[in-house]
């Protein structure tokens, strides 16, 4: 059984690109049936490659989810788009993802230049068909992209729904070679739970905040205390200006204290245990141009200080 078994192994790595809001991080969570990349509808939620392992007896299947493609307009953000460029090299297949219900513009014609010197298959993903009430708009759309570039294959998918999802994965498999498994059959992703813990904090921020709050907030674990019984965790969320921080906050820290107690609830999901989780407040000016800081964010090398303290 395990000779045959090796003989029709396949593996390989596939990269999610594609616009802010196209649903990158929806589709690999739901290839990975479990909520690993945080989701939101506000712009660049994605700030780093995300890797996603997806095993069976037969295959398996490293997904890298990727920062949506945007003009550049920090220092933050050009590193952001340099990880896009490094991610395609090496890939066996490409995911380019599209929102569906959005016509084709100018910015999508210029994010393809990502692209342009690929010779690695690339399947262009429709995503979001459950809010495509005439599947025939689709057709338009298609077209645009067809014309702009060849691509191995033109799927219509719905990540929310699952709708497409299995033609989607028969479509990347077809396409696998024969390999081993690079990682242990429970390996689920190469971010550590810390960093995973931190995403989830700033998603609930992106959840209750608007304008421009949303980028920029930074989100550091300071400390990981494992306990017997709990599992302490003191994060610091960090923005730009002293009126972000007050939002942040809110109200004798009531806004502060949902975030906290909602992502606790998601982190004890996520871990399958209890948390104690401290939240703290610090502005720091103009910190997506600060080269020192945005290493600091890297998940190898957190660290923070404290300021304004709430308990979630």
């Amino acid at each position: 059984m395990r000779t045959r078994r090796r003989k029709s192994f396949v593996s390989g790595f596939v990269a999610i690109l594609g616009r802010p809001n196209a649903g990158k991080s929806t589709l690999l969570n739901r290839f990975l049936d479990t909520k690993l990349a945080i989701v939101s509808s506000k712009p660049q939620t994605t700030r780093t490659t995300i890797q996603g392992v997806l095993t069976s007896d037969s295959y398996q299947l490293i997904f890298i989810d990727t920062p949506g493609l945007h003009k550049a307009d920090s220092l933050m953000n050009r590193q952001m788009m340099e990880m896009i460029s490094e991610t395609l090299d090496g890939k066996d297949v490409l995911l380019y993802v599209v929102d569906a219900t959005q016509p084709f513009t100018p910015r999508d014609d210029e994010a393809l230049n990502v692209l342009s010197a690929t010779q690695t298959p690339v399947l262009l993903v429709l995503n979001k068909i459950d809010c495509v009430k005439e599947k025939a708009h689709l057709l338009p759309l298609i077209e645009a992209y067809r014309a702009r570039r060849p691509f191995a294959e033109i799927i219509p998918v719905s990540a929310v729904t699952g709708e497409g999802a299995s033609a989607l994965h028969k479509a990347i498999l077809a396409r696998m070679p024969k390999g081993p498994a690079w990682f242990p059959a429970e390996h689920l992703t190469d971010q550590p739970e810390r960093f995973l813990a931190a995403e989830i904090v700033r998603e609930k921020i992106l959840a209750v905040t608007r304008q421009e709050v949303p980028h920029s907030v930074a989100v550091l674990v300071d400390s990981w205390e494992e306990q017997p019984k709990l599992l302490r965790i003191s994060a610091t969320i960090y923005v730009e200006k002293q009126g972000q921080k007050a939002i942040i906050v809110g109200a004798k820290g009531a806004m502060l204290k949902r975030i906290g107690t909602e992502a606790r609830m998601e982190i004890e999901g996520f871990l399958g245990r209890k948390v104690f989780l401290g939240l703290f407040v610090k502005v720091q000016p103009n910190w997506r141009e600060d080269p020192g800081f945005l290493k600091e964010l890297d998940w190898r090398s957190m660290a923070g200080t404290d300021e304004s303290a709430a308990e979630g």
